[in-house]
């Protein structure tokens, strides 16, 4: 019942997905749906064992060197399919495969056997005086050295074997140690669990919340539907009619621009033909004036002459040059195009311009009827998709799932004490083991500390002090002790070394390469009639390719458990969300605008009319050569000023006197003359010379380029009565892509959050790891490996411990009896005396009563 209530909730986890493929690829806005909400999970299923780490390595070398062969994948196939033994070869390969802890386990067994008989042989052995159980050490030359090396053995098999112990004891308290702080890691395990059923909920509210954010674009643009898409055909159709527009906006300057150079013409030739005549006038004056002065006597003068006939002589120069009585009028031209400018041809322009620049709004006015209906498909889509969710038993699955999720937890708080004390029984029996090797170590150091210390190289083995024997007697304890002890330890060692080793290579080292999913997703390995169990198990449907692997790899990357677990193999939300049937219905409405720009008029018939009129005017008509010819020429035949300072020159080489002033004078007042009546006349020739050359240009194929603006302004007008249809459809299909992209994104963004975001599966991650990785292999396996590590280390050194004990401890007790020695070695007849020692020695006694 709980699996089904979780699977209902992951169905649930991805209900707000689509199948929709995108039915056009024109990049819209990017939206922003901002984060789906997640809180981040507690539980870090990695352990690091700290310092006893190095001790789990050296555990796992030594494995490796028992076993160092792959995974059996075939094997253990073949055993969960029960199909193990049917040939010959599936037993060699299982003994190949367990070949170290058989050999290993087979020599435990050959201990556990061996050694009891062993004692309980040595025991009876020396109870019969024999195997040292003779109180009589022969006196050797190397005693000396025999009891150091066998001290020094000892020694260091103590050590070992202490070591052994304490790596024993270190396992069996780091195993107690972790057992009472996993209560913590199952309690994160199960917040976890609880914040990932609490928090899909607001993850699903939020996706479905989101779909707001794409109404309200859509609506934005729907409401902006003028400035959207009728700003887009307003540029497109403005690529044709804005510059036949301002083709006719220039040709309206250029008819004032006419009207001003005709009447410069017109004012510029009067005041050129009257100023001609006047200047002529008075040049003919001052050539009269001058003429009778250089008549005067005064010039007939040897000094005066030559001078005065130059002078004479440059009299006919002082003579208008150009004339402009007889250049023609432009008044006709002139009224034609003031006839022309009584239509305002730039107010006309500027009322197209205006009609054309009102298309957003009659693209609003004329679409209001279907965006109110794509409106209204908007607000259906919504409350469908609220309506949707609602009918969703969320909240009864969570509840359930929650209620279990409870009971678990409550189930696991009960037993945990039970858990605790049990495991405080294995404690105290690792202890008691651990204690057993301790207390033969005790008896190990004892004999040798009382042994070294009081041991006397004086005295002879039958007359050695207290401690020294006390420190044998500990040697020998702690021999007596090994035999009992050993055999026991072994059969822990053989068990836990068998258990441990096998659940290391078989599951936690294939778990954390894999390969033990690997196996499990063999197909037909759980069940003969399914190609894949947990599709079977989930969708009934065995074809399925989901695997535990895929399945552990995904929640282990915190993606959604839709997405995990496949889930739109069982649940196709297509048949309760199917939004690609609301975006085709908003698509065939858009697209069924119909948009009506004839009503814009560019230009009247008014304004045509007008330009073809001045294209009449008759400036064309004007000879320009015959002005061009006049202004071209000087207003005088000779720079009066030149003439004035030349005569002023002359003048100054006459003598002193009438005529000298009388030629200055003239020569000031032709200065005046240039200066009153020339310069002005200049400056209107140049005025006359800037109007003719403008009213050439301008008249140049003047017809030819008001028919071609009158041509464009017809086009564009052709194209927004008839053509406009054609960029209407394209604009409307770009306007269509845009809103039609909000569902899209919105569909995308579903599609990634629940595949990534929307029901992480990291606990169940974290579970699977929590119960495998952590627990059995790092908490129970690796401190299970390291107790028979250290523990059976101990016991194989308890082995040359004993023998070295047995040696060492005769030089340690008080012997019986000792050998003699004749007097020709030891200067008494050969013998040791007894008052020497002052102790009874039965073989000295006899031997001098014999003799």
């Amino acid at each position: 019942m709980a699996v089904e209530l979780c699977l209902l909730l992951l169905l649930f986890c991805g209900s707000t997905i689509s199948e929709v493929q995108p039915i056009y690829k024109l990049p819209p806005g990017t939206l922003d749906f901002g984060f789906v909400p997640a809180k981040t999970y507690d539980t870090g299923a990695y352990h690091e064992p700290g310092p006893i780490g190095i001790l789990f390595k050296i555990v796992h070398a030594f494995l490796y060197l028992v076993q160092p062969n792959s995974f059996p994948q075939d094997l253990i196939r073949k055993l969960a399919q029960q199909k193990f033994g049917n040939t010959q070869g599936d037993y060699q390969k299982a003994i190949y495969y367990e070949i170290g802890f058989i050999v290993s386990a087979a020599l435990g067994l050959l201990f556990i056997l061996l050694l009891p008989l062993v004692g309980l042989c040595f025991c009876m052995c020396r109870c019969c005086d024999n195997c040292g159980g003779e109180m009589h050490q022969r006196q050797k030359k190397n005693a000396d050295c025999q009891r150091s090396c066998f001290a020094t053995f000892l020694f260091v098999a103590s050590l070992i074997i202490s070591v052994g112990v304490l790596c024993a004891y270190a396992a069996n308290q780091h195993l107690t140690n972790q057992v009472r702080g996993a209560k913590k890691l199952v309690n994160s395990n199960f917040k976890d669990l609880k914040i990932f059923l609490n928090d899909t909920p607001a993850q699903i509210d939020y996706l479905v919340s989101q779909y707001n954010t794409t109404k309200d674009k859509a609506l934005s643009d729907l409401n902006n539907v003028g400035p959207l898409l009728g700003s887009r055909v307003q540029e497109q159709l403005g690529k044709e009619v804005r510059p036949a527009l301002d083709a006719v906006l220039t040709m309206a300057g250029a008819i004032r621009e006419t009207k001003e150079a005709l009447e410069n013409v017109s004012v510029s030739v009067e005041v050129l033909q009257e100023g001609t005549e006047r200047l002529h006038a008075n040049l003919t004056d001052v050539k009269m004036h001058l003429t009778n002065t250089l008549n005067d006597s005064a010039c007939s003068a040897a000094q005066a002459a030559s001078t005065c006939n130059i002078i004479r002589n440059s009299l006919n120069q002082l003579n208008i040059n150009a004339n402009f009585s007889g250049l023609p009028g432009v008044s006709s031209q002139l009224a034609k195009v003031n006839d022309v400018l009584k239509i305002d041809l730039s107010s006309l322009v500027q009322k197209g311009y205006a009609a054309f620049n009102d298309t957003p709004d009659l693209v609003v006015n004329q679409t209001g009827n279907i965006l109110s209906d794509i409106k209204n498909v908007l607000e259906s889509i919504g409350s469908n998709i609220t309506t949707f969710t609602k009918t969703l038993p969320v909240q009864k699955i969570l509840a359930d799932l929650t209620i279990y999720l409870t009971q678990s937890e409550a189930y696991v708080q009960d037993y945990f004490p039970v858990v605790e004390q049990y495991d405080f029984y294995r404690w105290l029996g690792c202890l008691i083991l651990c204690c057993m090797v301790v207390l033969i170590l005790v008896f190990y150091y004892l004999g040798l500390l009382c042994g070294t210390c009081g041991y006397d190289k004086h005295a002879s083995p039958t007359t050695r002090g207290c401690i020294s024997n006390t420190g044998g007697n500990f040697l020998m304890a702690g021999v007596g002790f090994s035999f009992l002890f050993s055999w026991v330890l072994m059969i822990v060692v053989v068990l836990t070394f068998v258990t441990g080793g096998n659940v290391e290579k078989l599951v936690c080292e294939p778990f954390e390469d894999k390969t033990l999913f690997k196996v499990l997703d063999t197909p037909y390995l759980l069940n003969q009639h399914w190609k894949n169990y947990l599709s079977g198990i989930l969708f009934k449907n065995p074809n399925i390719n989901l695997t535990f692997e895929k399945v552990y790899s995904d929640c282990k990357e915190n993606k959604g458990i839709y997405t995990s677990l496949h889930l739109e193999h069982l649940f196709n939300i297509n048949e309760f969300l199917n939004i690609s049937m609301y975006t085709e219905d908003v698509a065939l409405k858009i697209e069924h605008i119909q948009i009506n720009l004839s009503k814009i008029i560019l230009l009247d018939e008014i304004g045509k009319e007008n330009l073809l009129n001045f294209s009449s005017s008759g400036i064309e008509g004007i000879n320009f050569a015959a002005y061009l010819t006049e202004i071209n020429k000087s207003v005088t035949k000779v720079d009066l000023l030149s003439f004035a300072n030349d005569l002023e020159a002359r003048a100054d080489q006459l003598p002193k006197g009438a005529l000298e002033n009388a030629l200055k004078g003239h020569a000031n007042n032709i200065r005046m003359i240039h200066n009153q009546q020339v310069v002005p006349l200049e400056q209107a020739m140049s005025t006359l010379n800037q109007s003719i050359r403008l009213l050439k240009r301008t008249s140049s194929e003047l017809m030819v380029k008001v028919k071609n603006v009158i041509s464009a302004v017809n086009a564009a007008q052709l194209l927004i009565n008839n053509n406009a249809s054609l960029v209407i459809v394209q604009e409307t299909k770009k306007y269509m892509d845009t809103i039609v992209g909000y569902f899209e994104q919105y569909i995308e963004w579903v599609k990634e959050s629940i595949a990534m975001e929307v029901a992480a599966c990291k606990p169940i991650a974290n579970v699977i790891d929590t119960a495998v990785d952590i627990f059995l292999c790092s908490y129970i396996t690796d401190s299970v490996n390291t107790f028979w590590f250290g523990l059976g280390g101990s016991s194989i050194f308890l082995i040359p411990a004993i023998i070295f004990a047995v040696k060492l401890s005769k030089y340690y007790r008080r012997m019986d009896t000792e050998d003699v020695y004749d007097d020709t070695e030891n200067g008494n007849n050969g013998y040791h005396k007894e008052h020497l020692y002052g102790i009874h020695n039965p073989v000295f006694t006899s031997s001098v009563e014999q003799w």
